[in-house]
């Protein structure tokens, strides 16, 4: 049988959108004509997102609005935690959320189309709650219980953890999650769109997405690139390490990014709010180090391929520092792009067409 030549939707335009733009060759990230690292450095997540779904910042009493939804929708029903305590302890945690999201049931007449920003803001703030709530169920700890009084940044690190996170914590996780918020037709928003296109419910659309993150080439976790700070360990150790490993054809995790061709404006503004941890934490300090070394080094050993720092490099400090599990690096971005998801959900049901390619048939014709 001829194998299939034509795989994939590389470089087709499926849809057009006002909620982003990513320019690899120019290292560019817009989100609704806002440059996404000035909203990561001097806005909150609840901001970003309002952008995001509104098409504007919001003023203060949308604001408030919003953060006051937020802290409703983020409350486990009676219902919602007896199916999450089903789930079999051994289901991956990606596995449990997908299915939480599914089981939301559309508020009006059982349709849940068109969707409704109110169903995107009650899904982004349950997420984190889902996520936190199963952690602690698999790892036998105290779920520590829905709290109003925190955004949502803070309010996440305080369901995972149990106690208060610090400030400078809490600002380097709410630009992470600013920055992972959306970034253009990827795989899993492809399909949250391909979903809506069919006029199913917002929250069906979702799972799709987050079945689509479970997969290791779209969702895959930073661990990598702490395997290489660990490998690292000290300073002095960056050269020889870096080197030996250039030298052997290893790839630096971390570096290089299939879109961006200069360095990635995500880790540009992570760069800059981690650069606030210089001095107080000593894995920051070994991960900028490292930075340091490798792009001198890589451009030594790779003259003319502009490898930069990507966003994970950043986001994997940041999970480390934080002391934050590898089981909790997907849940974490997945908790952060629903926005984009969401916001693109939204758009889709403004012009509504059913996504429809073709395929070519390559098989044999019977005889």
């Amino acid at each position: 049988m001829k194998k299939p030549s034509v795989t994939g939707l590389e470089d087709v335009v499926a849809a057009d959108t006002l909620i982003s733009y990513a320019n690899g060759l120019e290292g560019q990230l817009v989100y609704r004509g806002y440059w996404a690292k000035e909203l990561a450095i001097h806005y909150s997540f609840e901001e970003a997102a309002c952008l995001l779904w509104r098409g504007h910042l919001p003023d203060a009493a949308e604001l408030t609005n919003c953060k006051e939804q937020f802290a409703r929708d983020r409350r486990l029903t009676p219902e919602l935690k007896t199916l999450l305590d089903a789930i079999p302890r051994e289901a991956p945690l990606m596995s449990t959320v997908m299915s939480a999201v599914a089981a939301l049931i559309p508020e009006e007449d059982g349709t849940g189309w068109p969707p409704e920003l109110r169903q995107a803001v009650r899904i982004t703030a349950l997420l984190p709650t889902v996520i936190a709530y199963r952690y602690h169920s698999i790892m036998g700890t105290q779920w520590p219980g829905e709290v109003d009084e925190y955004d949502h940044v803070a309010y996440y690190l305080h369901v995972l953890f149990g106690r208060p996170a610090t400030a400078a914590h809490i600002r380097v996780m709410n630009a992470y999650m600013i920055l992972a918020m959306e970034h253009g037709l990827n795989a899993s928003t492809f399909a949250a769109r391909v979903v809506a296109s069919t006029e199913s419910d917002i929250y069906s659309a979702v799972s799709a997405a987050i079945g689509a993150m479970k997969g290791p080439l779209h969702g895959g976790a930073p661990s990598g690139v702490i395997k290489l700070l660990e490998r690292v360990g000290s300073k002095p150790q960056a050269e020889p390490v870096i080197r030996n490993m250039l030298e052997q054809g290893e790839r630096l995790m971390g570096f290089g990014h299939r879109i961006y061709k200069r360095l990635d404006p995500r880790a540009e503004a992570l760069r800059e709010v981690t650069g606030a941890m210089a001095g107080i934490d000593e894995w920051f300090d070994l991960a900028l180090y490292t930075e340091q070394t490798a792009i001198r080094l890589l451009a030594e050993y790779k003259p003319g391929r502009g490898i930069y720092t990507n966003v994970e490099f950043y986001a994997a400090a940041l999970m480390r520092s934080l002391q934050m599990p590898d089981l909790l690096f997907t849940p974490t971005f997945t908790a952060a792009r629903v926005v984009g998801w969401t916001a693109h959900v939204l758009e889709q049901s403004g012009h509504n067409r059913i996504f429809r390619p073709q395929s070519n048939y390559v098989g044999p014709m019977p005889i």
